[in-house]
């Protein structure tokens, strides 16, 4: 399983937060976006080759970097702003090839919630800034994932799966949150079922329906013993990422979340 470093984000940088991981036994690892947690444009050539270092020296492994979506936006309709979101993930990409990372997850975009664009508007601008992505993201050898985030202006399983479908590219896929999708109303199990092959990751963590959260295994509606057996019979444990954001004490959060994915049927 993979492990999420959110809940680190105030508290260290990534490499910190992965070297107290690694000494509870973790060995893989999602990281945010963020900074001071994360944040290319504030990483030197050296101080990104030290950190390989240290991942390697950690038996460690970045699988994914999440490049995060209220500060930017791939669909805004604003060609500049466009270009500052194309040139951020731009440097997430060459992170991610400095660091042999796998995955970059980014969000669709997000429309104005008072006059909104129209849809087709929206799939436009983000099909432009895909456009500018997608061949740097091959060049450097790493799969951009679309995440199904609430806020953004394809939230649903459907509307994501129609993304990939009409890129047709096998560098762009779906990492499908649990959290996000019982949150809008969504099946998350069933939805795994159906459309497994146009998922990358799943990032689990439990929610209510009336606050949104990424909560500890078991407080919230996920169904966690529907979803194990969905993960087990379609899916693969080594592509599922614990995201529980607690920032209090996030190390016992994970071992708690482990342990109580274990108790609910989970081979892990």
């Amino acid at each position: 399983m993979i492990i999420n470093t959110f809940s680190y984000l105030w508290k260290s940088t990534a490499i910190e937060a992965i070297s107290e991981l690694v000494r509870h036994g973790y060995k893989v690892f999602e990281v945010p976006i963020s900074s001071p947690h994360c944040w290319p444009d504030e990483m030197s050539a050296s101080s990104r080759t030290d950190a390989r270092k240290q991942l390697e020296d950690h038996g460690a492994k970045v699988r994914s970097l999440n490049a995060g979506g209220y500060d930017i936006n791939l669909a805004s309709p604003a060609a500049n702003m466009r270009r500052k979101s194309t040139d951020h993930i731009k440097d997430v990409l060459q992170l991610a090839a400095d660091w042999d990372v796998a995955d970059v997850v980014i969000s669709p975009g997000t429309r104005r919630p008072m006059i909104s664009p129209t849809i087709p508007q929206a799939l436009g601008w983000f099909s432009e800034s895909l456009d500018v992505l997608m061949p740097v993201a091959k060049q450097a050898g790493v799969r951009l994932l679309v995440e199904n985030t609430p806020y953004c202006f394809r939230p649903t399983i459907g509307e994501l799966v129609d993304l990939v479908d009409d890129v047709g590219d096998e560098s762009f896929s779906i990492v499908y949150d649990i959290a996000n999708a019982a949150y809008i109303g969504e099946d998350p199990v069933a939805s795994l079922l159906s459309h497994h092959a146009h998922i990358g990751l799943v990032h689990i963590s439990d929610t209510g329906t009336e606050v949104w959260g990424h909560d500890p295994i078991g407080t919230g509606i996920v169904d966690f013993e529907g979803l194990g057996r969905a993960v087990a019979s379609v899916f693969s444990v080594d592509d599922v990422v614990l995201e529980i954001i607690r920032e209090e004490t996030p190390l016992i959060e994970v071992n708690n979340g482990i342990e109580e994915l274990k108790k609910l049927g989970w081979r892990l």
